[in-house]
């Protein structure tokens, strides 16, 4: 496997910040995180993102915190993307309820995994299934409908594919983890570098993003 560079490839702002850029930076939150401050390189960019992420981050959303947790962290492991990972572990993972054996059943393992209920795993089982098949099956709508209902059915789909777009963002852009969250980062080691969930990485492969 070739080798990745270790460094960004857009380097984040630092400050001080032109207006338009901080203003920019006030709608994605206090303490903009690296990935807020290579968007603030372009303002209106990181505008149109704060606007759409504000409705998933709000109670406007059909999906309740630990279903929209459920649905960022397994589908940033699966996508190794261990920057965006640790990001959202480290800030939500106590507030959703997610205990240390559920969060390494999302780093590695599968949504039959004794931890999950019927209702977190036919939340999993929609999101494994989507990158393979681009689809849910009836079987697999039916499921998520019964535990839940089909706006929450309809914004996972949305959600799943978004997150896809942010790790695929924060690997090309090789964004080292946060500061503090490098542990939680390495929980996904192994799928940062292409293999499957639950199988280790051979030895000799490079695990930088």
């Amino acid at each position: 496997m070739p080798l990745k560079s270790k460094q960004p490839r857009m380097e984040p702002l630092s400050p001080p910040y032109d207006e338009e850029a901080g203003a920019a930076l006030d709608l994605l939150g206090p303490s903009p995180i690296q990935l807020f401050r290579v968007w603030a390189r372009r303002p209106e960019l990181a505008r149109s993102i704060a606007n759409w992420g504000s409705f998933y981050f709000s109670r406007r959303s059909a999906l309740t915190l630990r279903q929209r947790e459920l649905v960022i962290d397994r589908t940033t492991a699966l996508c190794g993307a261990r920057y965006e990972w640790a990001v959202h572990v480290t800030s939500f993972a106590d507030k959703a309820g997610l205990d240390a054996a559920q969060l390494d059943s999302l780093a590695t393992g599968k949504p039959a995994d004794a931890c999950w209920d019927a209702t977190d795993r036919a939340v999993l089982e929609a999101v494994d299934e989507l990158p393979g098949t681009f689809d849910l099956t009836d079987e697999t709508w039916a499921s998520l409908t019964a535990v839940a209902n089909e706006d929450v059915a309809l914004e996972l789909t949305l959600l799943c594919g978004w997150y896809h777009a942010i790790s695929f963002a924060v690997r090309a852009l090789r964004l080292p983890p946060e500061p503090g969250t490098e542990s939680i980062a390495a929980l996904i080691g192994a799928a940062a570098d292409g293999t499957e969930p639950g199988k280790q990485a051979p030895a000799t492969a490079s695990t930088a993003l």
